[in-house]
């Protein structure tokens, strides 16, 4: 009798993983038939449903960055309270430091081996200095050291306020290694009982968004389209635009699949399991705005341990900005060549490790990595009439970007579970806690 219980189980549980990969199915297909059917009706440019895809996209987009400083602040304070003291921490964040490096250089050496091949000409001085007019107001002054001071938080609410992701990012390491450290005293336990309580708050949160969003892919997808057939990506930076797509896409599609096939994990696999975290980056171009879809999508899809997840996503949101550091490299080359600073060799590999680490800097908000390429250029004294010329196609750019840079965070994350999986303790009530939040 008994025997025939443990097979009724083990059948129940079988039906149970094959309708959950089912439902993952149909919602995949559900997700991919909305960005189709979007893009189908942006095409056709019809300024009524141009005008409600705007208003939807909106809308979502709103939603996404209501909930993702909260998500990006509670994920690290949890996950560093329940890990800030044991072994695990330092070992989930080598990994993830490791793998950040070495993708981020591969996406700026990939960059500069494509701008070598396709050399980007010239502009004409007249386009470089009618672009001047469209340089942002008071960034031309920026610097980098500006950029730094920037995350550096006065205040305690201003951060949150402003969505500033760094310096939230700073806060919130901060007390939650101050949980781990401090004595176990009963208000201890009860400040984060709430904490642990506003995360499960958010989760919830996050499956609703994720339940409607077929919605918000169809008018993202809608309102790109319309984009695209009215013109807005065309001029003559046919080249560096070039440089800048093809160095995300071989990024995106061979890079870090062989990153993935190395560590003996299914590259079509884990994509098909982050995909609406990618869909929801491409549209929001934005890591920090897409972390509540990411972390959602790591531990219900990708199975990934929350100890993991909760730690390693919200540092790459931060850290990992694999787009991001070959904008930065090959716009920082266009920008100096127009201006007839010789690029040697030399020259090119040492902006190479400057673009990774100003990426490493950079924040997961959008038109994060121009602004950041606006300061460098503006430090070392180099024309920023081109970054003018630039903006217009910008929005197209950072799209891409952002998908590749949420793409190569989920890769990470599977990395570093896939490296340290059955080694992670939980041994105590918080990590518990943590994993059933």
């Amino acid at each position: 009798m008994s025997e025939n219980n443990k097979n009724v189980d083990k059948l129940a549980k079988e039906i149970t993983l094959q309708s959950r990969g089912q439902g993952k199915l149909r919602q995949f297909i559900l997700w991919m038939g909305a960005l189709i059917i979007g893009a189908i009706l942006g095409w056709q440019n019809i300024p009524v449903l141009n005008e409600l895809f705007d208003f939807i996209a909106t809308v979502f987009t709103r939603l996404f960055q209501f909930i993702a400083i909260p998500t990006v602040s509670l994920a690290v304070i949890t996950t560093l309270s329940a890990l800030g003291g044991k072994k695990d921490t330092g070992r989930i964040f080598g990994h993830a430091l490791a793998y950040t490096l070495l993708t981020t250089i591969a996406a700026s050496a990939v960059a500069l081996g494509l701008y070598l091949y396709i050399a980007p000409g010239n502009l004409p001085l007249d386009v470089i200095g009618a672009g001047v007019a469209d340089v942002p107001e008071k960034l031309g002054s920026v610097t980098y050291y500006d950029h730094i001071l920037s995350a550096i938080p006065n205040n305690v609410l201003q951060p949150y306020l402003q969505g500033n992701v760094l310096s939230v990012m700073f806060i919130s390491a901060s007390v939650g290694l101050a949980f781990a450290f401090m004595p176990k005293t009963e208000g201890r336990e009860a400040v984060l009982k709430v904490l642990f309580g506003l995360q499960e708050l958010l989760f919830t949160l996050i499956k609703a968004i994720l339940y409607v969003l077929p919605i918000g892919i169809l008018a993202f997808a809608g309102q790109l389209a319309a984009q695209i057939e009215a013109g807005v990506i065309v001029g003559a930076l046919g080249k560096y635009t070039g440089v800048i797509i093809g160095g995300n896409l071989i990024q995106f599609f061979i890079v870090l699949p062989l990153f993935l096939l190395f560590r003996g994990l299914n590259p079509i696999s884990v994509f098909r399991k982050m995909s609406p975290a990618v869909a929801v980056a491409l549209f929001t171009k934005s890591s920090a705005a897409t972390l509540p879809v990411t972390l959602a999508s790591a531990e219900s899809n990708l199975k990934a341990h929350p100890a993991v997840a909760r730690f390693v996503l919200p540092i790459c949101t931060t850290i990992n900005m694999n787009g991001c550091a070959a904008f930065i490299l090959v716009t920082s080359l266009f920008v100096m060549q127009n201006a007839g600073i010789e690029l040697t060799m030399g020259t090119m590999i040492a902006w190479l490790f400057i673009s990774v680490l100003a990426a490493v800097g950079n924040a997961g908000v959008p038109m994060g990595c121009y602004f950041l390429t606006l300061s460098l250029m503006s430090s070392i004294g180099a024309p920023i009439g081109l970054l003018g010329v630039i903006l217009p196609i910008y929005t197209i750019i950072d799209m891409i970007e952002t998908a590749e840079n949420v793409w190569s965070d989920s890769a990470v994350c599977a990395m570093v579970d896939h490296d340290l999986e059955g080694t992670l303790g939980d041994d105590d009530g918080e990590s518990s806690a943590l994993q059933g939040a």
